[in-house]
């Protein structure tokens, strides 16, 4: 299978990618007024987000 990879997204990709992008902020969001924590990708490993955060300490 051969595939191509364009650096630009076409109109319809773009569009999806808004989409997505906004349904994420909505969802931080509501997850910030509620108090609540997120977890999200840094630095090549999830990593928890909020003021919630439990610490990163593993339990033994």
């Amino acid at each position: 299978m051969n595939t191509t990879r364009k650096s630009v997204p076409s109109p319809e990709g773009q569009r999806q990618l808004e989409s997505l992008r906004r349904a994420v902020n909505k969802a931080l969001e509501k997850k910030r007024r509620l108090g609540q924590y997120a977890v999200v990708w840094q630095d090549g490993k999830p990593t928890r987000i909020g003021e919630a955060a439990p610490d990163n300490a593993v339990a033994p």
